[in-house]
């Protein structure tokens, strides 16, 4: 029998539906309370974050960290007001983007007319690294190409991977953004996540999940061989 999945909780906060998740693990605390709470993560913080605030509290779980995938505004337009709901909750986020947070033109809210800000994180990644929930670990993967600091993140034991907007269901990120790739995402997508185990679940940063199998097999953007959508 396959090992227990982390459980996945998926909200499309703001105006561009961004998918925002609470990780759990997959063996949690029973009958949690506020004495014993389950550990969860947050991964990303859209416009408009009190939903997550609410399943929070009502699951009674307890924030460990907060995880950028990358931080284009609509991936960290929340990040203060998760912040202020859960005081001394660590950001983190990859060493490329350290800048994005505070300055609206690199996280491209500026360009929108609506200039968001955060803080600096708290903790900057570097790719490679391995991060523990409740002793089930995760292992973070850079993933440039839509911005210079995407990552995903992925938990090899249940097969899963959290991607942001490195790649969709039938689609991958935009290129067309000043700090954007387009080789760099082929790169991402064909070296670095096709090679996952093709039965692995993604998590994207908007629209449903998919599998590695479908999307190396069908993704009209980025196959798994041949030409691609950027040459």
């Amino acid at each position: 029998m396959p090992p227990a999945a982390p459980a996945i909780q998926p909200f499309a906060l703001g105006p561009f539906e961004t998918n925002c998740y609470l990780v759990t693990p997959s063996v949690r605390t029973e009958s949690p309370t506020p004495d014993s709470p389950t550990p969860c993560w947050i991964i990303d913080a859209s416009f408009g974050p009190a939903p997550i605030i609410r399943a929070i509290a009502e699951q009674r779980l307890s924030p460990q960290l907060l995880i950028l995938t990358h931080a284009h505004a609509d991936h960290m337009a929340g990040v203060e007001e998760l912040r202020a709901a859960f005081p001394g909750l660590p950001v983190l986020i990859h060493r490329a983007e350290k800048d994005f947070l505070t300055d609206p033109r690199l996280n491209l809210s500026a360009g929108f007319g609506m200039p968001v800000t955060a803080r600096p994180a708290d903790r900057l990644l570097e790719g490679d690294e391995t991060l523990e929930l409740a002793g089930e670990t995760w292992r973070v993967l850079h993933t440039p190409g839509h911005s210079p600091g995407g990552i995903t993140l992925v938990h090899d034991a249940s097969r899963t991977a959290i991607v942001g907007d490195t790649l969709f269901s039938g689609s991958v990120g935009r290129t067309d953004f000043p700090t954007s790739n387009p080789q760099h995402l082929v790169d991402s997508v064909r070296t670095v996540l096709y090679r996952l185990p093709h039965e692995t679940r993604v998590f994207p940063g908007h629209g449903p999940p998919t599998t590695i199998a479908r999307e190396a097999r069908s993704n009209p953007f980025v196959p798994e061989s041949g030409p691609t959508a950027f040459d």
